[in-house]
């Protein structure tokens, strides 16, 4: 029987079992306890408190805005709600690059104040000594490669990223590095699908993908984008599974006009 139809709790070492039995890893993002709680209960398989906060929870433009302490608030509120799902945090812009023992100490807050299972952090070669450091002090990492959205200003643009051969053979490159190095699953965000593909094939790390095409060992979207709660973003990569923006708004439209017809609250819903 497929393991993620049997086990209690998602581990590191699921994932591992997963990938090479060629069951796909499911991930979402989640950022309070109400809809982490729903997600646990439908199964998900890695719930990422993402830095995407900054943009869908907090209104922010990009995703360097968000403290370390806010992302911190957001983790204990997720895993609090949480019995199954592998809970990894994004550790925020200017917590570990560039510092390694700024890193550690970063990880380690979100590690002991929320009660999460690993942290994230995006960069190859160049924040490799950071994730090492975290490493040592045994805290799981997933790497993160292609569009970064940490680094917007670098490159200017979310385009698709690596679709010129330096760029291909760094990634490749640094997707080494991070199996080397110990992390334990890499995201591929907005690259060539057949380079996604080469990549998972070459590790034997869980490859989770978002805009990377089908042939990795995962998806991951983020949740307010794939449920239509947000509107205005719509990459080829997004299906969106619902239209709660519609669905809410015209829920909160109907209670206005039932509270002002005194048709809210009725003879059933008063003591």
């Amino acid at each position: 029987m497929a393991i993620h139809k049997t086990v209690r709790r998602v581990t590191t070492h699921v994932l591992y079992e997963m990938k090479l039995r060629g069951e796909k890893i499911a991930m979402l993002t989640g950022y309070d306890y109400s809809m982490a709680r729903i997600l646990d209960e439908a199964k998900i398989d890695i719930i990422l408190v993402g830095d995407s906060a900054s943009n869908v929870m907090a209104g922010h433009s990009s995703t360097l805005p968000i403290t370390l302490n806010e992302m911190i608030y957001h983790a204990t509120s997720v895993v609090r709600a949480v019995k199954r799902a592998l809970v990894i945090v994004d550790l925020p812009f200017g917590t570990y690059q560039g510092n390694s023992m700024k890193a550690l100490s970063s990880a380690i807050r979100i590690m002991k104040e929320t009660g999460a299972h690993g942290v994230k952090l995006e960069g190859g070669k160049e924040i490799i000594e950071s994730v090492a450091r975290i490493l040592s002090a045994g805290i799981p990492v997933m790497g993160h490669l292609g569009l970064t959205p940490q680094s917007i200003h670098k490159f200017g643009t979310y385009v698709v990223r690596a679709t010129d051969e330096d760029e291909a053979d760094k990634l490749i490159e640094d997707a080494h590095l991070l199996e080397e190095v110990g992390c334990f699953a890499i995201v591929l965000e907005k690259i060539p699908a057949k380079l996604a593909s080469k990549v998972a094939r070459e590790v034997k790390t869980p490859v989770i993908g978002i805009g990377a095409g089908k042939d990795v060992d995962g998806q991951v979207l983020v949740l307010h984008d794939m449920l239509g709660i947000t509107q205005e973003f719509s990459p080829r990569f997004l299906r969106r599974y619902h239209n709660l923006y519609q669905e809410i708004k015209g829920a909160v439209k109907t209670y206005i006009e039932d509270v002002r017809s005194l048709n809210f609250p009725n003879e059933k819903e008063q003591y």
